[in-house]
C-alpha cells in the first residue's frame, strides 16, 4: 500500500478551556485552503454552540472514527479531522484508518451563535486530553467555539509548536471520492423517531468476531415505527454491513431526536453500502458504512468511469473556477453558468470529488464545496485499474471488433469486453467475481476509453467549445476572489 507522511503543523494544542458560563473549546488549524488562498492556520468560527454537549459528543464521535480500525484493528489508525467551513455552517469530517467507515458531524446555522462562519478547509487538532474533556462535559451551561488560533497567538506566533507527522494511504484519499460517488445513488429508506433510534441503536452488538474484525452484513426492513432484522435482503431491506461500526454512535444517544437512513434498492443478497444519519439538535452525525468491514470503499471503482473521459479534466477545471465554497451545490445551476449539459457536470463534481474538491450531503441531496488539504491528483494518479487501463491503452492492446465487442491482450492472455446495453462485462476473473460491483475491470476501461479515442478521431474538428463561458466564469469568480 502506497503511503506517504503527512505533517499536521499546529499553533498549539486544542484544549477545553474555563468553567461555569466561560468555558471556550479552542479548536487548533493545521494548514489549509481558504478564499485567499492557502494559509498556514486559517480561522473559521469564534462564536456559541447553541447545544454544547451535542456538539462535544459528535465531534468526540468523528474522532473516534478517525482513530478506529475497524478490519484487523490491531493497527492504531491516527488521523486528524478535517473541518470546512461552508458560510452558515461547520462539516467536521473523518475516514477510519481502514477506509471502511466515513463520517461526518454538520452543524448547522441554528446549532451556531453569535458569529459569522468563515470559508475554507484544514484538519483540527483533536487530542487525547481535549477528548477527556469533551468526554466529562456536562451541563446546558454555554459553550464558545474557536476554529482557529485567537487573534493574540496570530500576532505573536513565531511558528508552528506542535506537530503530527502521519501515514497517509493513498486508498484513504480515494475512499473519500467513492464514498461521495456512492452515496449519489442513495435513497432514503427509513426514518426512525427519538426514541426508536435509542432502542435500535442500543440493540446492535458492539464488537465484532474474535478474531478482531467487524462482523458480517445483516439486513433490516422498515416496520411501523421501528426496524425489523431479516434474514436476507426482501423488497425495502437496507444492509447494515458490520452493524458494530456503528458504535460511534453510542456517544450521542441522549441528544439523537432521530435516525435516517440511506442505501440503494436491495440487489439479490449481495451487501451494499448504505448510510446512517442521526439527528441531534441544530446539527446532523452521518456514518456512511462500506459492503463488508474488509472491503474499504476506495477499491469500489465508482469514479472510474468519469476519471477515464476525455473530457471530464477539462469540464471539471471549469465546473471548479464556479464554485465559492457553497453549503450547496446544485448541478442544474452550475449546467447553467458554465453551459455544459448536466450530465458532463456531474462527471466533472466527481472528478472534482477524487481531488477532495466536493462532498455530497444526502440529507440534502446535494454537493457541497471543500478542499482537502493534500495533493490533488494523488488519488487519482495511483488509481491501480486507472493506471493498468492507461497503460493497455498506450500498448495499444486494445482492438475494436466492432460497435458492441472488443479484444484486449493483458500478458499472455486476451479477453473479451462486449457492452451490454451501455454496461461493458469481460471474460477476465474480475468481473466474474464481481459482475461489475465494483466498478469496471481494467480491460473493460480500457475499452471504453479506445472507444472515445476512436469516436473524437473520426469526429470533425470543432470550435473549443464552452470558451465564452469559460471566460465568464473566470472574470466571475476573479472578481469575487475565488479562483487560485
Amino acid at each position: 500500500m502506497t503511503r506517504t507522511a503527512h505533517t499536521f503543523a499546529y499553533a498549539g494544542p486544542s484544549a477545553l478551556t474555563g468553567a461555569g458560563t466561560n468555558r471556550t473549546l479552542g479548536l487548533e488549524t493545521a494548514g489549509g485552503l481558504t478564499p485567499a488562498g492557502a494559509e498556514a492556520h486559517p480561522r473559521f468560527f469564534t462564536g456559541f454552540l447553541s447545544e454544547p454537549q451535542a456538539a462535544a459528543r459528535g465531534l468526540l464521535a468523528v474522532a473516534d472514527v478517525a482513530a478506529a480500525r475497524y478490519f484487523r484493528r490491531t493497527q492504531r489508525a491516527s488521523l486528524d479531522p478535517v473541518v470546512t467551513g461552508n458560510g452558515d455552517r461547520l462539516r467536521f469530517e473523518s475516514f477510519s484508518g481502514c477506509c471502511g467507515v466515513y463520517a461526518r458531524l454538520d452543524v448547522l446555522p441554528e446549532g451556531l451563535l453569535g458569529a459569522d462562519t468563515g470559508h475554507g478547509t484544514t484538519n483540527v487538532d483533536v487530542n487525547n486530553p481535549l477528548r477527556e474533556a469533551l468526554s466529562r462535559l456536562t451541563g446546558d451551561n454555554p459553550l464558545h467555539l474557536r476554529v482557529g488560533p485567537d487573534e493574540m497567538a496570530v500576532t505573536t506566533l513565531d511558528g508552528p509548536i506542535v506537530e503530527k507527522k502521519v501515514p497517509l494511504p493513498d486508498r484513504w484519499l480515494r475512499g473519500f471520492a467513492e464514498s461521495q460517488a456512492i452515496t449519489t445513488g442513495f435513497d432514503l429508506r427509513a426514518e426512525l423517531t427519538a426514541a426508536e433510534t435509542v432502542r435500535f441503536l442500543r440493540s446492535l452488538p458492539r464488537s465484532g468476531s474474535a478474531g478482531g474484525a467487524a462482523g458480517g452484513a445483516l439486513w433490516v426492513v422498515p416496520a411501523g415505527r421501528t426496524l425489523r432484522p431479516t434474514t436476507r435482503p426482501v423488497p425495502g431491506a437496507v444492509c447494515l454491513p458490520g452493524p458494530e461500526r456503528l458504535a460511534a454512535f453510542q456517544r450521542v444517544l441522549r441528544q439523537a431526536t432521530g435516525l435516517r437512513v440511506y442505501g440503494p434498492a436491495a440487489d439479490g443478497a449481495a451487501p451494499t453500502a448504505s448510510a446512517w444519519e442521526v439527528a441531534l439538535p441544530g446539527m446532523r452525525l452521518t456514518l456512511t458504512l462500506s459492503p463488508e468491514a474488509d472491503r474499504g470503499f476506495s477499491g469500489e471503482g465508482s469514479v472510474l468511469e468519469a476519471l477515464a473521459t476525455d473530457t471530464a479534466a477539462e469540464d471539471a477545471e471549469l465546473v471548479s473556477v464556479l464554485l465559492a465554497w457553497e453549503p450547496r451545490i446544485d448541478p442544474a445551476d452550475l449546467a447553467e453558468q458554465s453551459g455544459l449539459a448536466v450530465e458532463r457536470v456531474r462527471a466533472a463534481l466527481t472528478r472534482l470529488g477524487t481531488d477532495g474538491r466536493v462532498g455530497y450531503d444526502l440529507a440534502e441531496a446535494a454537493y457541497f464545496h471543500r478542499e482537502l488539504p493534500y495533493d490533488a491528483r494523488r488519488a487519482e494518479r495511483h488509481n491501480p485499474r486507472l493506471v493498468a487501463a492507461r497503460a493497455l491503452l498506450a500498448q495499444d492492446a486494445v482492438t475494436l471488433d466492432g460497435p458492441l465487442t472488443a479484444q484486449v491482450a493483458s500478458g499472455e492472455r486476451r479477453y473479451a469486453v462486449r457492452d451490454r446495453g451501455g454496461a461493458l462485462s469481460c471474460t477476465c476473473q474480475w468481473w466474474a467475481d464481481y459482475r461489475g460491483r465494483r466498478g469496471p475491470c481494467k480491460h473493460a476501461l480500457a475499452t471504453r476509453m479506445a472507444r472515445r479515442a476512436a469516436a473524437t478521431a473520426a469526429a470533425p474538428a470543432a470550435a473549443p467549445a464552452d470558451a465564452t463561458s469559460r471566460s465568464t466564469a473566470e472574470t466571475a469568480n476573479t472578481a469575487a476572489g475565488y479562483v487560485r
